[in-house]
């Protein structure tokens, strides 16, 4: 392992270089095309045996040719900046202060996928097992629709390896759960009528508004795990529809973003939110909204924009040896979360 880590402290330039262009690439979801070109190339100039890119646009890079497979998975594509004035450094520069480097992607996820295709190039130098063959996956829309990405890659690419270690951020700890997460769609309809006489209409926000208050109050009650934690849901989206700005509004809808402990599903979260008294007497409406947006390629892959919990057990052979190959290359027991 010490060879691991003199290795790896040599290329740390090259990796820091490598990051701060990617980060110059700007890759919201859905425009990820020049970004995955990008790292295709630095995949064949340290090494990677095969890169192929699928129906979807996701890249995968390979070292080795044995039957145990395992993936090395980072997303490529980014939110967007926000206000670029609220910014202190330019988004899409990559800016290196004081050894840390800033910019849109570089924690989330530019930085892992940087550091797993050297990951490659240092597997290669001190030699792949016979047994093993690894794969680096650069992934796309993840940021817009979390699973869609290994869905395509496990349903329409038959592809489904041993194991996959996910380079998403865990301040250097061993994460083997995660909560779930589902995009809920509430709507209430009224009654549109000119705004000087709203007596004459049924405003669908007002319907909505003790709906709202509910599942505020709804988030204080949900499901909780000693591992995972709470369930959770909150409102990050409101719209209303009307004729005009000076009509009562005939249509108020919110997105609901539910995240999932264990033992939650689907239709656990669904049945809460109709069971609530406001939505009874709205008459309200509720659905799990569906995925549609094109990739860059172009490709539509409709997934319902649900992503399911899971955890893995505490003695399972794939966490023994991540915390294996943890203390033997730090000399210090991980924290596994």
């Amino acid at each position: 392992m010490n060879e691991i880590l003199k290795i790896a402290r040599s290329l740390e330039g090259e990796v820091a270089a490598f990051l701060r262009e990617i980060i110059a690439i700007p890759s919201m979801s859905s425009e990820e095309g020049a970004v995955i070109e990008r790292i295709r190339e630095e995949m064949a100039r340290v090494g990677f045996e095969e890169t192929r890119i699928d129906g979807l646009g996701n890249l995968l890079g390979r070292i080795g040719s044995g039957p145990r497979v395992l993936v090395i998975d980072s997303h490529c594509d980014t939110v967007d900046v926000g206000n670029p004035d609220l910014w202190k450094v330019d988004p899409f520069q990559g800016d290196m202060r004081d050894g840390v480097i800033y910019g849109r992607g570089a924690c989330d996820l530019k930085g892992g996928l940087a550091s797993s295709v050297y990951a490659g190039k240092i597997l290669r130098q001190v030699g792949v097992p016979d047994d093993v063959t690894l794969w680096v996956s650069c992934t796309v829309q993840e940021e817009d629709c979390d699973g869609l990405c290994w869905k395509y890659i496990i349903e329409e690419e038959n592809f489904r390896p041993d194991a996959v270690l996910l380079t998403e951020p865990t301040n250097c700890n061993i994460y083997r759960g995660q909560r779930g997460r589902m995009e809920i769609k509430v709507q209430t309809e009224g009654l549109s009528c000119h705004g000087s006489a709203p007596e004459r209409g049924v405003n669908a926000v007002y319907k909505m508004a003790p709906i709202i208050r509910e599942i505020e109050a709804l988030n204080e009650r949900l499901k909780d795990d000693p591992f995972l934690g709470k369930g959770t849901v909150t409102i990050s989206e409101i719209k209303s529809t009307s004729p005009s700005l000076c009509a009562v509004a005939d249509s108020c809808t919110i997105h609901l973003d539910r995240r999932l402990t264990a033992g939650e599903t689907i239709e656990t979260a669904l049945a809460e939110i109709r069971a609530l008294p406001a939505f009874q007497q709205a008459g309200a409406k509720v659905w799990l909204e569906e995925y549609r947006t094109p990739s860059y390629t172009g490709k539509v892959f409709p997934m319902e924009k649900y992503y399911p919990t899971w955890v893995l057990e505490e003695d399972h052979p794939v966490l023994a040896a991540a915390v294996a190959s943890y203390r033997n290359l730090f000399d210090r027991e991980p924290l596994v979360d």
